[in-house]
C-alpha cells in the first residue's frame, strides 16, 4: 500500500493531476523543450522506419523462410503497407486531434502504437505478423507527424514556424542518415534482437519526453494564476465600485440600444453557411501548391531509394555500403533546415520553394550523364546528388511551414469558423497525405519507367514532375503574387492571404 502511494505521489509531480502544480512546470512547458520533444518524436519515427530496412531482407529469409526469389516482392509489400497506412490514417488523425482538448493524449497513443508495432516486428516469424507490424507503424507515423507538428505549431508563433519546421527537417535528416547505418552494423555484429534493443532504447527516451511535456495551454492554468496573484491591486475599493457601476450602466445602455435597433430594423437575411474547416483548407490554393511540392519532394527521395542502389551496382559495382555513402550526398543538405526555415519566416516561402523546384529539374536531368565506371563519373554522381539534396531541402522545409502559416491566415479570414478551434492537425493531416502519396508514387513511377525505358528516361521524367509545379508555386505559395503585399510581424513580406 505504501509503495502504491509513493508511485502515485511521483506521478502527480510528473503528470498534471487534480490541479496540482507539476514539478519543473516552466521548463517542461517551455518552447525549447517542446520543440526538442517534437523533433525527437519525429527522429524516433524515422529511425524505427529506417533501422529495419537493411534488416528486413535477411529476416524474411532467415526467420520467415521466404525464398530468395520472393524476397524483393515481400520487401516491397512491407514498405508499401507502411505508406498506405500513413496515407489513409493521416487525415483521420488530423480531424480527431483537432477535436481533442489536448495534443498530449493522441501523442502518447501514437507512442503506444509505435511500441506495439516494433514489438511485433521484433518477435514476428510469419508474414501476417510482419505486415500488421508495418501497418501499425504507419498508423503511428500518421499520429506522430500530424499531432507532433500541430503541437509545435501551437507552441511557436507564426513568425517562428519556418525555423521550427527546419529543426524537424534536421531531425528527419539525422534519422534517415543514422538509422540504416546503425541497423546494418548492429545486425552484422550482434544479431537481429540487438537491433531492436537499440530501437527500444530510442523509444524509452521518447516515452520520458512525452510524459514530461506539458502543453502551453495546460501550463497556463498555473502560470496565469501565479501572474494574477503576484500583481498588486492599485485601485481603491471605492474607486473600484464606481468603475463597476459605470460598466453596468454602459452595458445596460448597449443592450437597450441593440433591442431598439432590432425592433426598428428586423433582420431578414440568413447567416451565410460556412464550409467545414477541412474543406476551407483544401480549397486554399496555398495548401494545394504545398501539397504538390511535398508530393514531388517525397517522390524524389523514394525514387532514388528505389533505383540508385541497383544502378550504382550495375555501373560502378558498388555494394550496399557504397550505395549508402552515395545517399549521404543527398541527405546532408537537410542539416541546413533551420537556416532555410529562418529564411522562410523572413521572406516567405514563394521564391525559396520555387528555387527548389527550378533547381531540381536540371539536376535530375543531368543524372542521365552518369553511365560508365570512372572516378570522374563517381564524382559527378555525388555532386549532382548534393545539389539535388539542396534543392529538395529548399522545397520541403519552406512548404512544410506553409501548412501552419495557412492555418494562421485562415483564422484571420474566417474567425467564426475557426474561433476557439485549431486546424493545425487537419492541415498537417493533408501534408501527410501528400507525403505518403509521393512515397507510394515515387517507387512505382521510377521503377516502372526505368524498367521500360532505362535510367536516362527515368531521370528526365522525374525532372518533369518537378517542372509542373514551378508556375503554381510562384503564383500562389505564400499568397497570390498578383495581390497586394502585407508586412509580417517579423518584418518579412508575404503575399496576400486570400489565396
Amino acid at each position: 500500500m505504501g509503495l502504491n502511494n509513493n508511485i502515485h505521489a511521483i506521478l502527480e509531480r510528473i503528470i498534471p493531476l487534480r490541479g496540482r502544480r507539476p514539478a519543473f512546470l516552466e521548463f517542461r512547458s517551455s518552447k525549447v523543450f517542446i520543440v526538442f520533444a517534437v523533433c525527437w518524436s519525429v527522429f524516433t519515427d524515422v529511425f524505427l522506419y529506417g533501422v529495419v530496412v537493411p534488416v528486413i531482407p535477411f529476416a524474411l529469409q532467415q526467420r520467415v523462410h521466404v525464398a530468395h526469389a520472393d524476397t524483393q516482392r515481400w520487401v516491397s509489400v512491407l514498405l508499401s503497407v507502411y505508406a498506405a497506412a500513413l496515407l489513409f490514417f493521416a487525415p483521420i488523425c488530423g480531424i480527431m486531434a483537432d477535436r481533442t482538448s489536448s495534443r498530449r493524449g493522441p501523442f502518447l497513443a501514437g507512442l503506444v502504437l509505435l511500441t506495439g508495432s516494433t514489438l511485433m516486428l521484433c518477435v514476428g516469424k510469419t508474414i501476417p505478423v510482419l505486415v500488421v507490424g508495418r501497418l501499425l507503424q504507419g498508423v503511428s507515423a500518421a499520429v506522430v507527424w500530424v499531432v507532433a507538428l500541430a503541437l509545435m505549431a501551437d507552441t511557436v508563433s507564426e513568425q517562428e514556424s519556418g525555423q521550427a519546421i527546419g529543426y524537424v527537417s534536421l531531425a528527419t535528416s539525422l534519422g534517415v542518415l543514422v538509422a540504416p547505418l546503425i541497423g546494418g552494423v548492429v545486425y552484422e555484429r550482434s544479431g537481429y534482437y540487438a537491433v531492436f534493443g537499440v530501437t527500444f532504447a530510442v523509444i524509452g527516451f521518447d516515452i520520458l519526453l512525452r510524459l514530461a511535456l506539458i502543453e502551453k495551454k495546460i501550463a497556463a492554468r498555473w502560470l496565469d494564476s501565479d501572474t494574477a496573484t503576484d500583481q498588486p491591486t492599485s485601485i481603491a475599493p471605492a474607486q473600484q465600485q464606481d468603475i463597476e457601476l459605470a460598466d453596468r450602466k454602459e452595458s445596460t445602455a448597449i443592450v437597450e440600444k441593440s433591442a431598439n435597433t432590432a425592433v426598428a430594423e428586423p433582420c431578414n437575411t440568413r447567416p451565410a453557411r460556412k464550409l467545414p474547416s477541412m474543406l476551407i483548407l483544401l480549397k486554399s490554393r496555398r495548401i494545394q501548391v504545398a501539397f504538390w511540392g511535398n508530393l514531388v519532394g517525397a517522390m524524389t527521395f523514394t525514387a532514388i531509394d528505389t533505383t540508385l542502389p541497383l544502378y550504382v551496382n550495375q555501373v560502378f559495382g558498388w555494394n550496399s555500403l557504397g550505395a549508402g555513402l552515395a545517399f549521404l550526398a543527398l541527405i546532408v543538405p537537410g542539416f541546413a533546415g533551420p537556416w532555410i526555415g529562418h529564411l522562410t519566416d523572413k521572406y516567405g516561402p514563394r521564391w525559396i520553394a520555387a528555387s527548389g523546384l527550378v533547381l531540381s529539374v536540371p539536376f535530375w536531368v543531368l543524372l542521365r550523364l552518369v553511365d560508365h565506371d570512372t572516378v570522374g563519373q563517381a564524382v559527378l554522381l555525388c555532386a549532382l546528388l548534393v545539389l539535388l539534396g539542396i534543392a529538395t531541402a529548399l522545397l520541403l522545409t519552406s512548404l512544410m511551414a506553409e501548412f501552419s502559416k495557412v492555418c494562421d491566415a485562415k483564422v484571420r479570414q474566417e474567425p467564426d469558423v475557426f474561433a476557439g478551434k485549431s486546424a493545425y492537425a487537419r492541415s498537417y493531416g493533408i501534408f501527410n497525405v501528400s507525403w505518403a502519396g509521393g512515397s507510394l508514387l515515387g517507387p512505382l513511377v521510377s521503377a516502372a519507367v526505368k524498367s521500360a525505358a532505362g535510367w536516362k528516361t527515368m531521370t528526365w521524367t522525374m525532372g518533369l514532375w518537378c517542372a509542373v509545379g514551378i508556375l503554381p508555386t510562384i503564383l500562389y505559395s505564400g499568397g497570390m503574387i498578383t495581390k497586394g503585399k502585407r508586412q509580417t510581424n517579423s518584418g518579412g513580406v508575404v503575399g496576400d492571404e486570400r489565396a
